[in-house]
């Protein structure tokens, strides 16, 4: 076959000349044979006239055209490359930044479409004669591998001190780094989308160390592991962790912690009281070296202090992690976009993806519209956005929680980087009900048409969008908190989705949140609350009752006072609270310190229990014009009960845990709509996504829930966008039905 073939803003273009059967042949080896980490998204093709083509030739790339292409997400080194950094006879022997076609940056390094070298940050290296030969050639595993690059032009490491004054550089930085980690010292480490806080996972004093410098109290680190043998000898690996673990998207993942018989094992501060630990592997040439020469288990930490986005730049880093890290592993090559790990676990049997970012960001959602470019600009946590080019919705990277002038500055960065990259200014903005959220307040202060989607519909539709359905659904949607159409805080909502919006059609009995936003981090305020709702002021008399054993005379007093006057004190539905509540009530956690800890200590503490008893949660029917109410008293005071009789904390768990997932399937049958779908931060829950699905299919219904976008927050702007797009549709069928008259 004579062809030419090149690369454009809109995808790749193929114009191929021979006889009909080969070319029915060619069409069918395009998807067969792709490259291993090609990802055909359509293959449209249409017969012309023969031109008399007599060669193959690669043309030029095209930038013009709707910049529509799929950028790939950065992937994980490939065994060939681990192969040639690891061969002493290979001209990249031990260089850190070796990769191919099949492997290395993308996403964190390109500039603008199409995908070519001089729209990436490897412009800055011109190729040596062998690198521009592997380039050029066809059969060449590097051929058109546009960070493609070796000793001798490629980038290189240096390590710094802590006033970035260059110590070492080339291989021996790499050593040098090491050797510190392996003394107990903290360094960072600029990798592919970002830099890493690292210090030995097996060191007590360092691993504490960081958690001062760091200001992290609590909340889990993530561990890099030499090996998947040494990650085994650690956690329980199932064949689909493994195989996420290798992946070439290598995010963290969530696994099961056991008692280890070698020779070392993680500091208890890594993730202290949980049963679970983050684990990855190396991912970039730089990490697998690093990992030969420290051989034992390091912790591998954002690079950034709590809240703040993960730094990108060497003298930001500099700057922002002085007085953190002892030492700075940096490297040449810009990073073109902040790109933190992804984390995921296993959960009814497929991953499930609870931060989306480096090996899946920004791979889009396929969507049916294919009108305005919208941008859906995400919630207030956990943020992401999301923006439509023609059919596909291309989802960012993970921002994080927009609560300091830096996390901002990230998030407009990000929107006016994927506006850039796609040229798809938007007609639309896409912005959470809060009036609060910052995210809001950014879609409000623009010129373009904003339209508000609440919280929890936003949440379904997600999930709807990812698992391509359309009409109606029953969406479980459950998490901490969201604005409500009504004003008040939603939180445990049953919405029934129509064609351009949702019925709530059932909800949790509301309680009040003494201290408002303080109770959210305060499980003890949630629980005194729903106390206060059953007991009145004789609560404050209950001393043998653990949330009120958590707070001072002083303290009760002010928050008598509260509640009896309804200061400060907002009413809430909130399954995610539900759980805090139950968590203090059970003296399991009266303060958090880091988001979801109470929920999280829950799961944990009812993992290990079995039986199928759960506490009664009844459901009412108060008018024609309320939704249908489920009643938390009776189990509450059923809790109660248990824990005068000494009940195990892991069997009050276990019932609390299923009483929810008994009030989903009776709220399914009572509404008759056969498709569920489980969505909102609760259900990161894997106990309790496990047994819903479950318990709904043996009910004869049809759950669906998350795989790669988050049931969090984290998928907020996916939602968002697809409730618009809806709404769209909707509008010009009835302006199609019904035309307007004279």
């Amino acid at each position: 076959l004579a062809v030419w073939v090149n690369n454009t803003a809109e995808g790749v273009f193929i114009e191929v000349e021979g006889r009909k059967p080969a070319l029915d042949t060619f069409l069918i080896r395009v998807d067969r044979d792709r490259p291993p980490r090609a990802f055909i998204q359509s293959l449209e093709s249409s017969y012309l006239d023969p031109v008399g083509y007599s060669s193959f030739e690669i043309r030029q790339s095209d930038g013009g055209g709707s910049k529509t292409a799929i950028i790939l997400p950065d992937v994980a080194t490939c065994p060939d490359c681990l192969n040639d950094i690891l061969d002493r006879n290979n001209r990249r022997y031990r260089y850190p930044f070796t990769n191919c076609t099949n492997c290395g940056p993308r996403f964190s390094i390109i500039e603008e479409l199409p995908y070519d070298r001089p729209h990436t940050s490897m412009k800055h290296f011109a190729m040596c004669p062998d690198c521009e030969r592997e380039y050029r050639d066809p059969a060449h595993r590097r051929f058109h591998a546009q960070p493609n690059a070796c000793p001798a032009c490629g980038p290189q490491l240096t390590l710094w001190d802590a006033y970035g004054n260059g110590i070492v550089k080339f291989d021996e930085a790499l050593r040098n780094a090491a050797d510190a980690v392996k003394r107990g010292k903290i360094v960072a480490v600029k990798g592919l989308g970002g830099f890493h806080l690292m210090c030995d996972a097996t060191n007590d004093v360092a691993v504490r160390e960081l958690r001062l410098r760091k200001h992290r109290e609590e909340k889990p680190f993530a561990v890099m592991f030499p090996s998947l043998d040494s990650v085994k000898a650690l956690c329980e690996v199932s064949e689909l962790e493994e195989r996420l673990l290798l992946s070439p998207e290598s995010p963290i993942v969530l696994l099961r912690k056991k008692i280890s018989d070698f020779g070392f094992r993680v500091a208890d501060l890594v993730s202290a009281g949980n049963p679970y630990l983050g684990a990855l592997l190396p991912y970039t040439p730089v990490h697998h070296l690093l990992m030969r020469e420290i051989v034992s288990p390091v912790v591998a930490t954002s690079g950034n202090l709590s809240d703040e986005p993960i730094c990108i730049d060497n003298d930001e880093a500099l700057k922002r992690l002085h007085g953190i890290a002892d030492l700075f592993l940096v490297h040449d090559r810009p990073i073109i976009r902040h790109v933190d790990d992804s984390l995921v676990r296993v959960a009814a049997g497929r991953e499930l993806v609870l931060r989306r970012a480096r090996g899946y960001a920004p791979l889009p959602v396929a969507s049916h519209f294919n009108g305005k470019s919208i941008l859906a600009v995400g919630a207030h946590l956990k943020n992401s956005v999301a923006l439509s080019v023609g059919g596909n919705v291309f989802i960012s990277q993970h921002i994080g929680d927009l609560e300091t002038e830096e996390s901002l500055g990230a998030f407009k960065r990000v929107i006016a980087d994927f506006e850039r990259l796609y040229v798809a200014p938007p007609s639309i903005i896409a912005a959470d009900l809060h009036p609060d959220y910052l995210s809001t307040k950014f879609a409000c202060d623009t010129t373009v048409e904003v339209r508000r989607v609440q919280h929890h519909y936003a949440h379904v539709a997600s999930c709807m969008l990812e698992n391509q359905l359309e009409g109606s659904v029953l969406g479980v949607s459950w998490d901490g908190t969201g604005y409500g159409t009504d004003g008040t805080v939603w939180g445990g909502e049953f919405l029934l989705t129509t064609a351009d919006g949702f019925d709530r059609v059932a909800t949790f009995r509301t309680f009040p949140l003494p201290g408002g936003e303080k109770a959210v981090k305060e499980p003890r305020r949630v629980a005194l609350g729903i106390l206060h709702e059953l007991f009145g002021k004789h609560v404050f008399e209950m001393k043998e009752l653990h949330p009120v054993q958590a707070f001072s005379n002083s303290e009760l007093e002010l928050l008598r006072q509260a509640l009896q006057r309804h200061v400060n004190t907002p009413r809430t539905s909130s399954a995610g609270r539900l759980f805090d509540a139950v968590a203090s009530l059970i003296n399991l956690r009266h303060v958090l310190r880091h988001e979801g800890q109470g929920a999280m200590l829950l799961e944990f503490a009812a993992t290990d229990e079995s039986g199928d008893e759960a506490y009664p949660i009844p459901l009412h029917h108060l008018d024609e014009a309320s939704p249908l109410m489920l009643d938390w008293e009776t189990m509450i005071k059923a809790i109660l009960r248990d824990l005068n009789n000494e009940s195990s904390i892991a069997h009050i768990a276990r019932k609390f845990h299923l009483a929810l997932v008994n009030a989903i399937v009776e709220v399914a049958r009572s509404v008759g709509q056969e498709r569920i779908v489980l969505t909102g931060g609760c259900f990161q829950n894997k106990l309790l996504l496990e047994e819903s699905i479950a318990r709904l299919h043996a009910a004869g219904f049809k759950p669906y829930w998350h795989q790669r976008v988050p049931p969090n927050d984290g998928g907020i702007a996916l939602g968002q966008l697809y409730a618009v797009q809806q709404r769209l549709l909707m509008q010009q069928d009835r302006t199609v039905q019904e035309p307007h008259l004279a």
